[in-house]
């Protein structure tokens, strides 16, 4: 069956094929009646980058985040809310409400044109018949506006005789201000404006994250400011905390000396806390440090010093973000919009692994697959450290500092394990959710949360857009959640990227680690069982053999459905990295 023809299936045939999605999830006809006006809220989508499980205040960090906490203590915390693990697949998800293999973002959105032979699910560049969530919006009247990151875009498709087909405004927000690609610099950034390049600001003191705030703040104006009194979507997507990491010198001098215990005693506070916070269970075991990762008492006086400041700028970076957030929410209460406006935040993935052992300093990466590698010696960092998080450095931390900002799982962005996968997920909408600073514990999904937002707003995505059958949504809604600990959970899931692979089926989770140019069918499998063991401490593999092989059997039912090839090797700039190796004992 090709790709087409089984991607085409009707929302009947779907749903008989065992996907558990409820009827209410399925795309609607556009001829579906839509409530009154005062049932259409405002919605904010607030999406941080790179923020691991336990960076937020509410999720056990020691960095500062009360207005992202008073946001979860006035809404509910998801613990088991699961990403893409890297950005432009989980965004993909997060905008069609599909698997992004369906949507042709299986890892990066593309750079150069593809290759013909190149597989539908790696082109990256979203096909035309994935409705996105700002498009439905439109269609039952919102104004939507894309603040921050995009990197939904093909890079080629900026340049000249291409149509931007994927830029924001082709894709169904009003307006764009912000920037296309991966990452950009917070005092210097690539910016574009709806449809076309701008020149930075050059204003004393300028910082990327305060003038996106000062826009999402314009985008909302005063109450029913907009054209008829018009809801707004505002898609609020600030850099933080992506490489670089870049703020203000007040922000990092505030954490002075925060960070001089290392990186496992990090971990080990942000595992404790969250145990008393109640965010996971009582009985949770922290899984043991990964391989490759560096002992915080085997490092030298001089790499604990650079390597503490690292950390710090990265929490004053989240803090400072915090505070724009704080802004727009508190715009919000002034102009008597808050109340019924859904707040939805979350992260894209887990904390990044990327500078790997010392760090990027100059430049934030240092695998070597890269055509430009950091190389700055750790003695070079010390003699400018007061340098770090200035318009000088393009900094990211190394990579032990991810395993903490992705406690108290075991890995961190990139990886199938909870640890690249699991996020922060807070949701607020004072009119509607009285269950105020409660958990959920229900598993939920990137792919949930358009459905979840379109059901807020009255409506679906569409089975058909302007004549032309839409890909189907994997994607329900998790409004059930809102009255209820039980209600709206997902009973299965699989993920895929770079050849590694992970499904969830009720309290299991089986997860498949790739070496890359081999037979797939040489994987090293993990088996967890996610009740008793929440962290994914413990690997029962050989205890439950038939658990094991009933996963994997699942694994290739649910990639046959949402990805075409089910399974491939990622490309050979991808294969050169090997940044999973150790994991198989290398």
């Amino acid at each position: 069956m090709t790709r087409s023809i089984r991607l085409l299936l009707s929302a009947a045939a779907i749903a008989t094929a065992g996907l558990g999605l409820a009827p209410a999830a399925l795309a609607k006809p556009a001829s579906v009646a839509q409530p009154a006006r005062a049932a259409r809220p405002n919605i904010l989508l607030i999406v941080l980058d790179d923020v691991g499980f336990s960076d937020l205040g509410a999720f056990g960090s020691e960095i500062r985040t009360p207005n992202i906490d008073a946001l979860a203590a006035k809404g509910l915390r998801y613990n088991h809310f699961d990403t893409k693990a890297i950005c432009s697949p989980t965004r993909a998800s997060l905008l069609t409400g599909r698997n992004n293999q369906t949507v042709n973002m299986e890892d990066l959105a593309a750079g150069q044109a593809p290759d013909p032979t190149q597989s539908a699910a790696s082109r990256g560049e979203l096909p035309r018949n994935a409705e996105m969530v700002p498009q439905a919006l439109k269609a039952v009247g919102y104004q939507t506006f894309a603040i921050g990151k995009w990197h939904l875009a093909p890079g080629y498709d900026a340049k000249p005789g291409n149509t931007k087909a994927s830029w924001p405004l082709q894709r169904g927000f009003d307006s764009f201000y912000g920037y296309l690609s991966g990452w950009t610099d917070q005092y210097k950034p690539d910016l574009v404006k709806d449809n076309e390049p701008i020149t930075s600001p050059k204003t004393s003191g300028y910082h990327l994250t305060t003038d996106l705030a000062d826009h999402a703040i314009a985008a909302f104006g005063a109450r029913d400011t907009a054209p008829e009194g018009k809801p707004k979507f505002v898609y609020f997507a600030p850099t933080t905390a992506h490489a670089p990491i870049q703020v203000a010198p007040a922000y990092i001098d505030a954490y002075e000396g925060a960070y001089a215990k290392g990186w496992d005693a990090i971990r080990t506070e942000r595992f404790e806390r969250l145990k008393a916070q109640g965010v996971i269970p009582a009985n949770t075991e922290l899984p043991a440090r990964a391989e490759g990762d560096k002992a915080w008492a085997d490092l030298s006086a001089q790499e604990k010093t650079v390597f503490a400041r690292f950390m710090a700028t990265y929490a004053g970076f989240i803090t400072h973000a915090d505070e724009q957030i704080g802004r727009i929410v508190a715009h919000l209460k002034q102009t008597g919009q808050y109340d019924d406006t859904l707040i939805v935040l979350l992260s894209d993935n887990g904390g990044a692994p990327e500078g790997n052992e010392t760090g990027g300093f100059k430049y934030p990466y240092s695998y070597r697959a890269y055509a430009r590698q950091d190389g700055t010696s750790v003695a070079d960092m010390a003699r400018e450290l007061d340098k770090l998080g200035g318009p000088e450095t393009q900094a990211l931390y190394q990579r032990p500092w991810a395993a903490a900002s992705s406690a108290p799982f075991h890995r961190y962005k990139l990886w199938p394990f909870a640890g690249g996968s699991r996020t922060p997920l807070i949701v607020s909408w004072p009119d509607r959710i009285k269950a105020q600073g409660e958990l959920r514990g229900q598993m939920v999904d990137v792919i949930d949360v358009g459905p979840t937002l379109l059901d807020a707003a009255g409506t679906a995505f569409r089975d058909q857009v302007d004549g032309v059958r839409q890909i189907p949504v994997a994607g329900r809604s998790i409004s059930a959640s809102f009255t209820s600990k039980t209600a709206g959970a997902r009973k299965v899931q699989f993920f895929e990227l770079r050849g590694n692979r992970a499904i969830t089926s009720g309290r299991w989770k089986a997860v498949a680690i790739h070496r890359f140019d081999t037979d797939f069918a040489q994987d090293k499998w993990f088996l967890f069982d996610t009740a008793t063991d929440f962290a994914e401490a413990h690997d029962v593999a050989a205890r439950y053999p038939k658990k094991l092989r009933e996963l994997q059997n699942l694994w290739w039912s649910e990639a046959r459905k949402y990805s075409d090839p089910p399974l491939a090797e990622p490309s050979k700039a991808i294969r050169s990295m090997r940044q999973f190796d150790d994991e198989l004992g290398d």
